[in-house]
């Protein structure tokens, strides 16, 4: 039986609901939120729909019990108005509040007997990852985030604008903090299986680099501002990272996880599979991506300390 839990049932939350339910991927379903009309809308709208689905989803609400034999829990909790009401427009706004959250979710949580996979979406990714890992106590593999696995995708969609191609067709990571010192690691990046720089010379196309690399990192920005938050796409980011744990697929893939070198929750490519993180990707990068991936998890270790 794959059973899954979602912990915050807001934008972010109930899409990924409604994509585990949609897409027949649950069988069991726990929904918790601290509002409890919302999670009963929820709940009840999603077993609506199951009337016009091929599958079937049990879905549950409000029992943190009900996540002892979880496979994979999602937390999305958070409060994504700070960022707006911030100057900054920065994720480190929302830190206030989902410590809170974290505070209140992690002995529930690890009292309940859960022994899945963690996936976090909060804000900030990296460390209000690691700050849950630490009240969890749970195994530094088993608590991840989407971390840079969405800033990929936003990466891989510039690029394949540029060329005129699939984005699927672009691989590569962008690496380092879920904010504003990612980093496009572009020696990592091919475009139908040819390097980005070769395949430009002969298309005859200059890169701008920098340019290319700010619209990745400000593509949630604009979003953000469009409709107020952002949600389709970091669910699905979720999604699939819940899928490689429930078929232990192995996927290779940036996430938000413990880097050792420097002791900090930082986006790099990891191998996702049952148990989480089964093998981490050291990618040869210049000495230039090298020291942006040391600055970006400085940054995230100096503002996780001073918060």
């Amino acid at each position: 039986m794959r059973k899954f839990g979602v912990i915050g049932v807001g934008h972010v939350g109930v899409t990924v609901a409604y994509t585990l339910v949609t897409k027949g991927i649950a069988d069991e379903l726990v929904l918790i939120d601290k509002d409890q009309k919302r999670a009963v809308a929820e709940q009840l709208d999603l077993q609506d729909a199951q009337a016009r689905l091929d599958t079937t989803t049990n879905v549950k609400i409000q029992d943190y019990a009900e996540l002892k034999d979880a496979d994979v829990v999602f937390i999305t909790a958070g409060r994504i108005k700070a960022i707006s009401e911030s100057k900054t427009g920065s994720r480190w706004a929302e830190f206030e509040y989902t410590r809170k959250i974290v505070k209140d979710i992690a002995p529930q949580l690890k009292d309940s007997g859960f022994h899945g996979v963690v996936i976090v979406t909060m804000n900030p990714c990296d460390a209000i990852t690691q700050y849950l890992q630490q009240e969890t106590g749970f195994d530094f593999n088993k608590v991840i985030a989407t971390g840079t696995f969405l800033d990929t995708t936003r990466m891989q969609r510039v690029v394949a604008e540029k060329f005129g191609v699939n984005s699927k067709n672009v691989e590569g990571y962008v690496m380092g903090e879920h904010g504003g010192s990612q980093f496009v690691a572009w020696s990592t990046v091919r475009v139908n299986g040819r390097p980005i720089q070769e395949l430009a010379e002969l298309n005859h196309l200059e890169l701008d680099y920098d340019d290319l690399e700010e619209q990745a990192r400000r593509g949630g920005w604009y979003i953000h501002q469009g409709k107020g938050y952002t949600s389709f796409c970091i669910a699905t980011c979720a999604v699939k990272l819940g899928q490689a744990v429930i078929s232990d697929a192995q996927l290779a893939c940036p996430v938000s996880m413990l880097n050792d070198k420097y002791q900090t929750y930082v986006g790099q490519p990891a191998v996702i599979g049952a148990q989480g993180v089964t093998a981490t990707i050291d990618p040869k990068l210049t000495d230039e991506e090298e020291t942006k991936l040391a600055h970006s998890a400085e940054t995230i270790k100096e503002k996780f300390i001073t918060m």
